[in-house]
């Protein structure tokens, strides 16, 4: 297929799905290898951005979706009501950080390391898609595992969990503080 022609295809897949597709079934559909499809895609990325197009092709791990470019958030309030918004809470950003951190993990290790019951903060962020269950840990109860999804990715625009930010050897140490004074509170009580 003409490169053109492998973009128009492209292009109209992901306008289409309006979620992330992956790059296999799109190489498939064009009936290309995947590091070529990458190449397509790669250019078509470049394209949009250099004409400035109030859309974007973004990368997701090893997928691919077209969304409308954050820059044009404002026109769209403009004709569409306001959208749903949702605020993370304190609580509801430490659990997201310890799923997207551990998976993946369990309620128990979730509540493990806050210290506090999280069926509410894990539920909510499964109903916000932030989280969803990635299966069973083969252990007594069977009990589910959770990860983080591709809206997660999508809000915090990151392509992979690989582009979360480390933790830095002084935030490790303040972490193991906070821990040791916790236990040793505990143990007074």
């Amino acid at each position: 297929m003409e490169k053109e022609k492998a973009e128009a295809v492209i292009e109209a897949v992901l306008f289409t799905m309006g979620e992330s597709v992956g790059v296999s079934r799109l190489a498939e559909v064009i009936g290309e290898e995947v590091s070529v499809t990458k190449e397509i895609l790669s250019d078509m990325m470049r394209k949009l951005e250099k004409e400035d197009r109030g859309v974007e092709i973004i990368e997701l791990e090893d997928a691919y979706q077209m969304c409308t470019k954050g820059t044009m958030y404002e026109y769209l309030l403009r004709i569409a009501r306001t959208p749903k918004k949702y605020v993370l809470t304190d609580a509801l950003l430490e659990t997201l950080s310890i799923i997207a951190y551990k998976q993946p993990v369990t309620r128990l290790e979730i509540e493990r390391v806050r210290g506090v019951n999280s069926d509410h903060a894990v539920n909510r962020l499964v109903e916000l898609g932030l989280a969803e269950e990635v299966g069973r840990l083969d252990a007594p109860g069977r009990p589910l595992l959770f990860g983080t999804t591709e809206e997660f990715l999508r809000s915090f625009g990151v392509r992979s969990l690989d582009e979360l930010p480390s933790p830095g050897v002084e935030q490790i140490d303040d972490f193991r503080r906070q821990a040791e004074e916790e236990a040793d509170l505990k143990v007074d009580i």
